[in-house]
């Protein structure tokens, strides 16, 4: 949180912990958990920001792969010391040190030729031909090592958003040019686009759309209002709301909420410290009105923490599976997959919402390491797989939660700073603007692609892209559109959203209709 802690911001935050309650942690309803088997789903929703830090590159992500497309796709990048063009759908991978029948080079593990090609997958919907695509029709792909979300597609509970980005107002190339319409403030900046996607202003903003959100939905929990906004990727602007608080759990380990030196047995070699340490910095008897605030937040962390700890070790969540194993399709070595296990810990939130007593929740987990100047071709596939990896996880661990189906009530969307230039450095990519991201859940009106793809081609040789200028690719969707289709899903009416997304009216469509 930017700016000065005040005394007032203290009470308001303090308010917030006491919703819980001295009593809270003996208080659960553990009952609810144990004959939570074969009964409907109970009145729940959630959304799960999942955000790539550094920026992916969309355009070796989601690929259009028509004769015309992949043509100017492959000549922009089949380029530079380390090529990272893709190979075409039906491509067999190449053995590592044989030579690929489609470039003459030969493959070693961290090239595209020794991966197959792209994998295809077909939307319900035909997409339009924008202009300067010559194609009769077009036909698309993910990326090779993206096979677990190509079968989330192919059976309906994956969606592709294309060409979406940071927006004031529509713009077109020639107004970019011209500089004749506003656009986001530090375009290129990876902080102030990261600030912008989950808060539609730059560094320094103080509430994301995730937490007005939160702010929309936190009556419906009660006296678990806390639980509202929680975030297992430490704090996240998305999540700040203007009454919400947003809640950090740990990944992987128990317990869930770790508050140092007042928790365990023994600390330093005493069996007593634990006790005088919490004693210590719980004890409201103070003078200063401002300790004495502190103390009783300090307090009511202490027993939000005993709640959710509590909560975590019953039967409905811990029958909640742990993440797979993960495996560096590079590397052929086992690495830990944070992303996983975040989503571990999501899903176990999930599990606990009928005990904690919560009907609505935002999430923010996030994956960092996609800034792929350098690399890209040991990076950003590696990254794409724990991706899948992932989201296929959480697919699977929220479809029997207690013997209930969750998937309709979670809906799961990434997000990231911006995406990279269709140009090639030489190994890498810089940073661009618009890309392609995936939105997942039982909800979601899945195999098919919302938004317009577009033309993809360098200005080469008399080709003029409508779409791009100097490798960016302009978005023709805003992250506003994006929020506001996920939040009207959530529950906020249409004024709601104009209040949230106060650029939302000047955008031709409101609702984008993947939900």
């Amino acid at each position: 949180m930017t700016g000065t802690m005040d005394r007032r911001h203290l009470l308001r935050v303090g308010g917030a912990f006491s919703m819980l309650g001295a009593a809270a942690p003996f208080a659960l309803q553990m009952a609810a958990a144990g004959s939570a088997a074969g009964q409907s789903a109970p009145d729940y929703k959630a959304l799960v920001c999942v955000f790539l830090f550094g920026g992916n590159d969309a355009h070796n992500t989601v690929l259009a792969t028509d004769t015309d497309t992949w043509g100017r796709y492959f000549a922009t990048r089949n380029t530079g010391a380390d090529p990272i063009a893709l190979m075409p759908v039906g491509t067999a991978p190449t053995p590592v040190g044989q030579t690929s029948s489609v470039t003459g080079r030969v493959a070693d593990a961290a090239s595209p030729e020794a991966w197959g090609g792209v994998l295809p997958i077909v939307p319900r919907t035909a997409q339009a031909i924008p202009a300067g695509t010559n194609a009769s029709s077009r036909t698309f792909a993910l990326h090779p090592f993206l096979g677990p979300l190509q079968t989330l597609f192919n059976q309906g509970r994956l969606a592709v958003l294309a060409n979406v980005g940071t927006l004031v107002q529509p713009v077109t190339k020639s107004q970019y040019q011209a500089k004749s319409v506003p656009v986001p403030t530090s375009l290129f900046s990876h902080n102030d686009q990261q600030s912008t996607w989950q808060a539609l202003s730059t560094e320094g903003a103080r509430t994301g759309w995730g937490g007005r959100f939160a702010d929309l939905v936190g009556g419906m929990n009660g006296s678990s209002t806390l639980f509202t906004a929680v975030s297992t990727a430490g704090n996240a602007v998305f999540l700040s709301g203007q009454s919400v608080v947003q809640y950090q759990l740990s990944t992987g380990a128990q317990p869930a909420v770790v508050i140092t030196g007042q928790q365990g047995n023994s600390l330093f070699g005493s069996t007593l410290a634990p006790s005088r340490v919490r004693d210590t910095i719980t004890d409201t008897n103070l003078t200063s009105s401002f300790a004495a605030d502190y103390s009783s937040v300090v307090a009511r962390s202490i027993s939000a923490a005993s709640t959710v700890n509590s909560a975590f070790t019953q039967g409905i969540v811990t029958s909640v599976p742990a993440a797979p194993a993960y495996t560096n399709p590079i590397t052929g070595r086992a690495e830990t997959n944070s992303l996983a296990l975040q989503l571990q810990t999501v899903a176990r939130s999930i599990a606990a919402s009928s005990i904690l007593g919560v009907r609505r929740q935002v999430f923010f987990v996030s994956l960092g390491g996609w800034d792929t100047h350098d690399f890209q071709n040991t990076t950003q596939p590696n990254l794409l797989a724990k991706v899948a990896h992932a989201l296929s996880y959480f697919d699977g661990a929220l479809s029997n939660i207690g013997g209930i189906d969750r998937r309709a009530q979670v809906t799961t969307f990434t997000a990231s700073d911006f995406s990279r230039t269709i140009t090639t450095n030489g190994d890498g990519t810089d940073h661009a603007w618009g890309g392609h991201h995936f939105i997942m859940g039982g909800a979601v009106k899945g195999q098919d692609i919302y938004g317009q793809y577009p033309t993809i081609g360098a200005d080469v040789a008399g080709f003029n892209n409508p779409d791009n200028i100097n490798g960016v690719q302009i978005p023709t969707t805003s992250v506003d559109q994006y929020g506001a289709t996920l939040g009207r899903w959530f529950g906020a009416s249409e004024s709601e959203l104009d209040v949230i997304f106060p650029r939302l009216a000047g955008f031709p469509t409101r609702n984008l209709g993947f939900l």
